[in-house]
């Protein structure tokens, strides 16, 4: 079984504008995450999904392979559909390209999920919360799954919502999704071809389009999760943990 890892990549970020070629730590923000993906063990291939020509020239420079999609997309799925759908991959894996610090035994992980359960179209993970005010955090998505780790629903209200607590109950009780994906490449661009739902236009997350068209989306569980990076600020810390982390390291 062929597994592939997609990095999409887009230039024009909203909020940091060109933050995938972003470089104060000495390399690319999307180096950092290609490297990460790169020492998973079970990816037979990393490919990086770009939209601008700027973004294949800076892959080369670290050797990565890069393709470039349309500037047309409406998210990072449709563009890896493009880049994959050609392709001999059975699994395909999408790590957003603004996550630098992904585990790759996380990557990992939501290929054996997938390989292992043939019933579920799509995998993601999921993750505890540290404290309550996550939970209430709209910009931090929730969901629930049922008693075979499938998903029930995913938003970012306060989702079970605890009626005696007036909101957030026993931060035990809630699970924080982790954006990584896996597809089976024939259901990936199935799902891609399909209009958006109303509940994913609603909540802006595409993995509604799944829920509401009644396939399955398995969901694993692990240990932590990491932040991705949206904005200057993130990526500053970012690049003091680097630091700090190098320094370690040479001591």
């Amino acid at each position: 079984m062929k597994i592939t890892v997609c990095i999409p990549a887009r230039y024009a970020s909203t909020r940091f504008p060109g933050k995938v070629l972003a470089r104060d730590t000495g390399k690319y923000l999307i180096q950092h995450t290609w490297e990460q993906a790169c020492k998973a063990k079970l990816p037979d291939r990393v490919l990086i999904a770009a939209d601008d020509p700027k973004i294949v020239a800076a892959a080369r420079t670290f050797g990565a392979e890069c393709v470039l999609t349309s500037t047309k997309h409406n998210s990072g799925t449709d563009r890896i559909a493009e880049a994959v759908g050609g392709s001999d991959a059975d699994i395909v894996i999408n790590v957003q390209g603004d996550e630098p610090q992904i585990d790759p035994d996380h990557i990992d992980f939501l290929a054996r999920l997938l390989r292992d359960h043939p019933d579920a179209e799509m995998a993601t993970l999921a993750a505890g919360f540290a404290t309550r005010e996550q939970i209430a955090d709209p910009n931090v998505v929730k969901l629930i799954v049922d008693a075979s780790a499938k998903a029930i629903y995913f938003s970012r209200s306060v989702i079970p919502y605890d009626r005696e607590r007036s909101g957030v109950g026993e931060v035990s009780h809630y699970l924080r999704h982790i954006g990584i994906y896996a597809y089976r490449r024939e259901f990936l661009l199935r799902i891609t071809a399909l209009p958006q739902t109303p509940l994913e236009k609603l909540e802006k997350l595409e993995q509604l389009r799944a829920i509401e068209n009644g396939f399955t989306i398995l969901v694993g569980k692990v240990e932590h999760t990491y932040e991705g990076i949206d904005t200057p600020e993130q990526y500053a810390g970012f690049v003091k943990r680097q630091a700090r982390k190098e320094r370690e390291g040479q001591s």
